[in-house]
């Protein structure tokens, strides 16, 4: 029998075995857990941490800038200035009144509405815009306190250091970073860039903690800077002269183009009215965003004499000298066509008849095209043909510019394509056209055959700075021949001097007026006309083509009253802007 003694260290012994046995199974427990949490669910938790400690971060991409052209040489069009929204985050923000102070004294106009004060102590979230749109100095200024719990968020706006200058061009970005409208628009993705993500451990208020290679996830890819072949110099004095004159005469629209007839390049695209892109948001008209050169097609009238011509004179039906007998008036179908210009009767020349502008001499052409007598289904396709295929006119040039309108030529395929349709068409009725459509077509007729696709693009610029030209050929040679080109050109010259105009002495100076009725619920205004001018000058070379387009709320405009004046002031500037020496 044991005794009392012997039983205690037995019983004690025993605990002392099982506690043994616990502590070895917790330690076991322990140690399993250990292994299932750093190695089974080692990822899972790194996740997880990550996901707390570590933001992605998006970078945003610097908006390509956007430039002109000055004496051969970029210059600033629409520049990105910096700007900062102010936040704080209320949970952890200190000195309540002196940050208030120093906000109402740097920060007053840019503050958000609302009370101020409540707002930095709003519960429920950890950011709270307080201020925005506050720029560089600002910011610096409101960072010199090194308040604790406040933040700035950058962000790129666009500004246009020439004001209001080739607006319509350029367009403008809206409030969500979108481009609308001109260059803005058409190249919106390629001036946009790619977004970069920065993949880094923040701070309370979301501020990296860190920046290195190691931290980009996606690096950011900033928008190209794009460099048009619009001249500063010109587009001033253009717009400088087109609204002057429409104040002069009244009429509250008006467009330019100047084009460089040798390359394409668009020099000048002028409207009025016009705005400032950068406060795009105060215009009360949509209609002033317009790009009326290309956006807006109309019947541009007798500007496409020019082109009735040229046809001729390349498939060898007429010459200058060809004549017909003109009574005023001539008869197509059941339709009596008559001219505007009358008087000018008996047997002329096509020259005559383009001097005076005469419809009766177009038709004639239209039908010499045919049989002789009628405009047959042969001329029509010989037309459509020179217009559509040839020329580009009714259909877009392609041009990089948001807005571009196609307008129409009926094709002799059509029901309304028959001879009332093209007679009316030999004169610049019964079509719809865009100014820049017309303007690159009267540059191959002048050039000596050869269509250039209308550009706005004149290169780039690349990361060291440095200007790189554009060298894309979109030219189509042989539109018309080049002796047909000399024998237009110098009947254009001819048919400008016919009337006394201011131009300077000892350069070569061609046109053609126009003017066009409006169409207005389908039928015809007859108190509503639009003046159109179509030109070119230089010396024995082209060296611009302008064409004018002027028009007012029920007023009749006429192309050589109203238009042509505009162009023979910018004309007469143009050959002062480009130093082209007087002929001998």
């Amino acid at each position: 029998m044991q005794s009392k003694d012997t039983k205690n260290i037995f019983f004690l012994k025993t605990r002392l075995e099982w506690l043994q046995v616990i502590l070895g199974f917790v330690i076991l427990l322990i140690f399993g857990s250990l292994v299932y949490l750093q190695g089974f669910k080692y990822s899972y938790y790194k996740m997880e941490a990550s996901n707390e400690q570590v933001k992605r971060l998006a970078i945003p991409a610097k908006r390509g800038q956007i430039y002109g052209m000055s004496f051969g040489n970029p210059v600033p069009l629409v520049l990105n200035e910096p700007f900062y929204d102010l936040f704080v985050d209320p949970t952890v923000l200190k000195k309540h009144d002196e940050v208030y102070e120093k906000l109402m004294q740097v920060a007053g106009g840019n503050l958000v509405s609302g009370d101020i004060r409540s707002l930095m102590r709003k519960t429920g979230t950890q950011y709270v815009v307080l201020a925005k749109g506050l720029s560089r100095r600002q910011k610096e200024m409101i960072e010199e306190s090194n308040f604790y719990g406040v933040g700035f968020k950058d962000y790129g706006k666009r500004f246009y250091p020439e004001g209001n200058l080739a607006s319509q061009v350029l367009g403008f970005v809206n409030s969500e970073g979108n481009g609308q409208y001109g260059v803005e628009g058409f190249l919106d993705s390629k001036l946009r860039g790619k977004d970069g993500v920065l993949k880094t451990v923040t701070d309370i208020s979301n501020t990296p903690l860190s920046i290195g290679n190691n931290n980009i996830s996606v690096p950011v890819e900033n928008g190209k800077d794009v460099v048009l072949t619009i001249d500063r110099n010109v587009q001033y004095q253009v717009e400088k002269v087109l609204e002057e004159n429409l104040k002069k005469i009244g009429a509250n629209k008006g467009s330019v183009i100047v084009m460089d007839p040798q390359t394409g390049h668009v020099l000048s695209m002028a409207n009025f009215p016009t705005y400032n892109p950068s406060e795009y948001n105060k215009v009360t008209d949509a209609s002033d965003f317009i790009n009326g050169t290309i956006s807006m097609p109309y019947e541009p009238g007798s500007v496409i004499k020019t082109f009735t011509v040229a046809t001729g004179i390349n498939e060898g039906v007429i010459t200058p000298s060809s004549t017909y007998v003109n009574t005023d008036s001539i008869k197509v179908d059941d339709i009596t066509i008559t001219n505007s210009s009358k008087g000018q009767l008996g047997m002329i020349t096509m020259q005559h008849a383009l001097n005076w502008s005469l419809n009766t001499g177009m038709v004639t052409i239209a039908e010499r095209l045919g049989d002789g007598s009628y405009i047959t289904r042969k001329a029509r396709d010989t037309i459509y043909d020179y217009d559509y295929n040839r020329f580009r006119l009714g259909k877009k040039t392609g041009i990089e510019l948001s807005g571009e309108q196609a307008g129409r030529i009926i094709s002799p395929d059509e029901e309304q394509g028959n001879a009332v349709r093209y007679s009316n068409m030999s004169f610049g009725q019964g079509l719809d056209l865009t100014m820049v459509q017309v303007a690159s077509a009267f540059s191959a007729v002048v050039n000596g055959g050869k269509y250039y696709k209308p550009t706005v693009i004149a290169g780039s610029i690349d990361d060291q700075g440095k200007f790189v030209k554009n060298t894309v050929d979109d030219s189509k040679a042989n539109v018309i021949k080049p002796e047909t080109s000399e024998t237009v050109k110098n009947m254009l010259v001819e048919a400008r001097g016919v009337f006394k105009s201011r131009d300077k002495k000892g350069y070569t100076i061609g046109g053609k007026t126009g003017t066009s009725q409006t169409i207005e619920s389908g039928n015809y205004n007859n108190d509503q006309t639009i003046g159109t001018y179509l030109g070119f000058g230089g010396d024995d070379t082209p060296r611009y083509v302008i064409m004018v387009q002027v028009s007012g709320k029920n007023m009749n405009l006429e192309g050589g009253k109203h238009a042509q004046p505009i162009f023979t002031e910018i004309s007469n500037w143009m050959l002062n802007y480009l130093k082209i020496k007087p002929k001998e």
